[in-house]
């Protein structure tokens, strides 16, 4: 019995392996619409969870990435962020009039501008930190555990998929 088991356990294995690629043709559910849908709610259940902070949607990215390396340029943040660079501009323009960002010359090359955290940015980070925690505990809520590591392989493989044409298209 035990080598029929195995027999069968290989050739399921086997199968599964030649599992046929998505046919989007066939009736396949709406991915993107999915997708689209579930970032716009987590985005707007984050942007709840950071209403006292005073901070907009998509400003704590902003944070988060100039607390990961602080003093970068407004190019060098729209890119890590995939926003425009003139969009960037307005949100480090408004950023800094609420008093979270500040502009400074680059030390070594005058004909930069680098944006740095200020002491009021810097202590918004933990509170940034809670709100990302909590929304995302409330979007995996009801998913074991190898399911929420199955659904972040399978959102990274999608972004790779979409990360690697859009680059082809440049």
């Amino acid at each position: 019995m035990g080598k029929k088991n195995k027999a069968e356990k290989k050739a399921k294995g086997e199968k599964d392996k030649k599992r046929k690629l998505v046919d989007l043709d066939a009736g396949t559910p709406d991915v993107c619409a999915m997708i689209v849908q579930a970032a716009r709610s987590m985005r707007t259940v984050q942007s709840r969870n950071l209403l006292d902070s005073g901070l907009y949607a998509g400003q704590d990215g902003v944070m988060m990435a100039l607390a990961e390396t602080d003093g970068l340029t407004a190019g060098v943040l729209a890119a890590k962020l995939g926003v425009k660079a003139p969009t960037m501009t307005r949100t480090i323009g408004r950023m800094e009039a609420q008093g979270f960002l500040e502009r400074r010359a680059d030390e070594e090359d005058a004909r930069l501008t680098k944006v740095y955290l200020t002491e009021t940015g810097r202590a918004l980070l933990q509170q940034i930190a809670d709100a990302a925690s909590a929304s995302e505990k409330l979007a995996v809520d009801g998913l074991s555990e190898k399911q929420v590591k199955t659904l972040t392989k399978l959102l990274r493989v999608v972004d790779r998929n979409l990360q690697g044409h859009a680059a082809a298209a440049e």
